[in-house]
């Protein structure tokens, strides 16, 4: 025989409701360390902006700690599905920079210093002006030969990366080095 089920067993625990503030502290945390130009893209409630500008010029570790669990308290009354994916995507996105930046630059060091590399750039990116980054090479070659400041090596990594882009993300993350 089932019985509906009480008022009280549809409550939240006293743990869920804590480990849900404890979540709550934690992504104003995360919030507390971005700059002001990405909390405005967040669209925040005033308040919480203001909770969060004041623990940032806050010092004392204390006044810091309380700070953070009032930003905790604010927090349980906004959706924080929204937040959390935006800072997800920011999280995401910049990994994804530096890993196409790291590859760019393992591209030019290889370019700068192996003889056949030129081949296996060509063959992945075909659509390379081969006689610029051919010339690009050689004067970077040079430069590193008379300790001289790196202009050639800058512009082949600017012509590496204007190449790369032109590539859809998918495909030139497939080219491993």
């Amino acid at each position: 025989m089932m019985t509906a089920p009480s008022n009280e067993d549809s409550l939240p625990s006293k743990t869920k409701l804590k480990a849900e503030a404890d979540a709550a502290q934690e992504i104003g945390r995360q919030l507390l360390a971005l700059p002001k130009e990405r909390l405005k893209k967040l669209a925040l409630e005033e308040s919480l902006f203001e909770a969060i500008a004041e623990a940032k010029r806050l010092t004392a570790n204390g006044a810091i700690r309380r700070q953070l669990q009032y930003i905790g308290r604010l927090m349980r009354e906004v959706d924080l599905a929204p937040i959390v994916e935006q800072l997800q995507k920011w999280e995401g996105k910049h990994q994804e920079e530096n890993a196409r930046f790291h590859q760019m630059e393992r591209w030019r060091v290889r370019l700068i210093a192996e003889p056949k590399a030129i081949e296996e750039f060509i063959a992945h990116f075909p659509q390379v002006d081969i006689q610029a980054i051919r010339t690009l090479i050689r004067n970077a070659q040079k430069e590193q030969a008379g300790n001289k400041p790196p202009k050639s090596s800058r512009e082949l990594f600017k012509t590496i990366r204007a190449v790369m882009e032109q590539m859809p993300a998918t495909s030139s993350e497939q080219v491993s080095l």
